[in-house]
């Protein structure tokens, strides 16, 4: 790991990996350290936030002292299920490049487990790794200029549900109408660090 001071209110965690990130948050989560006010995780970096008079070289230390479990972080916490209709205007492409038929992708996509790794790009659109590879797929070669909102894509080793119309370059596997960005929730976003995901073909039970 390597820490470094972000303003006087923060200490940025550099790690190797993913994996690593997912694993150093789920140990954070499971034996908080003491004047952490908030983690936040991306591709391989965590921002711990800490609160007033605590010291971050106190936190980097602290932080330095724990033995994340490589497995944690994928095999606990809360789930949700999300339904998806398995229309995408990519889903051609995405059978082409894993060598799968469409049903095959429907399949290997719901039969996944989804973990929510961290979040960002727009307020509740969620990164997901999985534990199939055979749905790692490059980014369009061009972004459309508008994504529909609920759009369910596949970038990468990464799935994600597009919160709301925007610009994007990610496979088009379907679309949802889960509601996965709510200001009158508590938290408004579904999709959480942390948060396993299981899609299910819409219509079917």
């Amino acid at each position: 790991m390597r820490f470094l001071r972000c303003a006087d209110t923060g200490v940025l965690v550099e790690v190797a990996d993913l994996a690593e990130v997912i694993a150093l948050r789920a140990a954070l989560e499971a034996d908080p350290v003491p004047g952490v006010t908030d983690v936040v995780p991306a591709a391989r970096t965590l921002l711990l936030r800490v609160g007033p008079g605590t010291d971050p070289d106190a936190v980097a230390e602290a932080v330095s002292g724990l033995r994340p479990d490589p497995g944690a972080g994928r095999g606990a916490g809360e789930t949700v299920t999300i339904p998806v209709s398995y229309d995408g205007e990519d889903l051609d492409d995405i059978a082409e490049l894993t060598g799968l038929t469409r049903r095959g992708v429907v399949e290997a996509h719901t039969g996944a487990l989804w973990t929510v790794a961290f979040c960002g790009f727009a307020p509740g659109f969620g990164y997901m790794v999985g534990d199939d590879p055979r749905l790692h797929v490059p980014r369009r070669g061009e972004a459309r200029t508008r994504v529909p909102a609920g759009s369910v894509a596949l970038a990468g080793e990464f799935t994600g549900v597009y919160p709301r119309s925007s610009p994007g370059g990610w496979q088009l596997l379907g679309r949802t109408d889960a509601g996965i960005w709510d200001l009158d929730r508590d938290p408004p976003g579904l999709l959480r660090p942390g948060v396993r995901v299981r899609f299910t073909e819409a219509g079917t039970s």
